[in-house]
């Protein structure tokens, strides 16, 4: 349906609203690099402007009825200014990745407006290499990983000369007038009656034809009680779940999605496999790097799934489910770790715990914001999942933005409360990009678990081509283990969390930029290639 003045949120997008707070940031966004040299600002308004007219939640901003009594609504915003959204900004000399990357995290580190239009776009010039990124920034209550790259779209080209804009679509916008409180009281109920109209609907026509319905009920009450069975059994205490602060570090790794394809075609599973197999061992690299046990150590994922519809594709909010996924750290085979994986998640998939979230999230809709907001707190718990892995499937042709050809697209996710790394990964035109979000404070070392990416990755390549992996030498590098892990003591099970975390205190940003300029710039990430 149509963006329109005075819509409700769903209870899905208002969950993101309530899982906001000081240091829980709930926007996604990008870093992409486009060859060539910066379009002149101007310019490039000119071309968002005459493109909004597509995205018309792009100009409203919330509005949330009197005394909270009911969810809040989409308004446009009569002092709406596209140069507040769109930001122009330069790099100073000499124009590394690396300090692209660090301005990304920077931008990651603050919280939208809410009174504003809950989005941001960033102009940046003097990337070495004649290139220039546009770093995007907008709230997960707007728009889902899936239909924003539908929407990313509408300032993409698949041509280098893009196509003349239309003199009408460059009119002044007109906005609805600003909803009084009456206004957002009648609009939330009428909201809430279409909800509680369409379920009524649901329920007579289930009525109409019984025998399918039951097996319905009966697939939806065996994954009601798969998630109950998941919250009985608690993802286990790891480094990454600890209280984080409002700052982020980001880091990135490009890599080949025919790498993927590769490995999948010779040793079984998904490229989504692939993924969480790469990542599982650059996770157990990384644990291992500060002395934690991974022995039977299986950490769990969450994976959003889009349960949008054909149909739905290029609307915003979000159709969005989740999954728990597998990663098994203490398997240190990569073949192995890849056919435990692939098993797993095909039972996942064959079960009913994605029908059991979806209905849930229905059943939310009619639930008032008080109750919504503690539900929403339970499905970011730590008790569920140890970090976010999203995984985006992108356009696999070039695409451009005023004549320049976009490089790479390197997605940026959120971390919930409590969790200090999310990984997102997105192809485009043939790659396959990671991109690394971390708490400032509790990931010092987010470089390790992008070096442990690659390393995943080219133990998983070599045994696709016949070759025999490496195995990644342990923290001490003589396949013992450090000195600072405690024995198993009477065959009891060693302790995952080291008790000494001296080596990993906290460290303040301007400390932290003080080492990084004695250190000098690392050199960029290459993509790997074999």
């Amino acid at each position: 349906m149509p963006q329109q003045h005075l819509d409700r949120l769903t209870s899905i997008d208002a969950s993101f609203l309530a899982q906001e707070g000081h240091a829980s940031h709930m926007h996604i966004g990008g870093v992409l690099i486009f060859e060539g040299p910066a379009p002149a600002f101007e310019d490039f308004l000119d071309h968002v402007r005459g493109r909004l007219h597509l995205v018309p939640r792009y100009r409203q901003k919330l509005a949330t009825p009197p005394l909270e009594t009911g969810r809040p609504l989409w308004v446009d915003d009569p002092d709406f200014n596209l140069e507040y959204h769109v930001r122009h900004t330069a790099l100073p000399p000499p124009g590394t990745e690396d300090q692209l990357f660090l301005l990304a995290s920077r931008i990651a580190s603050q919280q939208l407006d809410r009174s504003k239009p809950l989005w941001e776009n960033w102009l940046v010039e003097g990337l070495d290499g004649d290139r220039f990124a546009l770093i995007s920034k907008t709230h997960h209550a707007l728009v889902d990983g899936i239909s924003g790259v539908d929407l990313a779209s509408v300032l993409f080209d698949t041509e280098p000369e893009p196509e003349a804009a239309d003199a009408a679509e460059l009119e002044p916008w007109r906005p609805e007038p600003e909803p009084s409180p009456a206004d957002l009281v009648l609009a939330g109920a009428r909201g809430a009656v279409s909800t509680t109209a369409s379920l009524l609907t649901r329920t007579l026509l289930a009525a109409s034809r019984p025998a399918t319905s039951l097996g319905l009920a009966r697939d939806v009450l065996e994954g009601l009680g798969e998630l109950v069975w998941a919250g009985l059994n608690p993802a286990p205490e790891t480094p990454l779940n600890v209280e984080i602060g409002p700052h982020r570090r980001y880091a990135v790794v490009r890599q080949q999605l025919a790498d993927y394809k590769e490995i999948k075609d010779a040793l079984g599973g998904t490229v989504n496999d692939v993924v969480l197999t790469v990542v599982s061992g650059a996770l157990g690299q990384w644990l291992r790097s500060r002395g934690v046990r991974t022995e039977g150590l299986e950490m769990r994922a969450l994976v959003p799934v889009s349960v949008r519809t054909k149909d739905q594709r290029g609307h915003l909010g979000n159709r969005l489910t989740v999954m728990r996924g597998p990663l098994p750290v203490y398997i240190e085979d990569p073949v192995s770790r890849l056919r435990f994986v692939s098993v797993a998640m095909k039972g996942l998939k064959e079960s009913k715990q994605a029908v059991g979230a979806a209905t849930l999230a229905a059943v939310n809709n009619l639930a008032p914001p008080t109750i919504l907001a503690q539900a929403s707190r339970l499905n970011f718990s730590t008790r569920l999942f140890n970090l976010l892995v999203t995984n985006i499937p992108g356009p696999q042709l070039p695409l451009y933005v005023l004549g320049r050809q976009l490089q790479d697209l390197f997605p940026v996710a959120f971390l919930p409360e409590n969790h200090a790394l999310a990984v997102a990964i997105m192809s485009y035109n043939g790659g396959l990009d990671y991109g690394l979000l971390g708490d400032y404070d509790a990931m010092p070392d987010i470089d390790v678990v992008a070096d442990g990416i690659e390393a995943s990755l080219a133990e998983l390549l070599a045994a696709a081509r016949g070759r025999r992996p490496r195995t990644a030498p342990a923290a001490n590098g003589n396949g013992t283990p450090p000195a600072d892990v405690p024995a198993v003591e009477n065959g009891g099970p060693a302790p995952i969390v080291p008790t000494d975390h001296s080596r990993h205190a906290k460290r303040g940003p301007s400390a932290d930029m003080r080492a990084k300029r004695e250190r000098g710039s690392r050199p960029a990430r290459k993509r790997t290639e074999e």
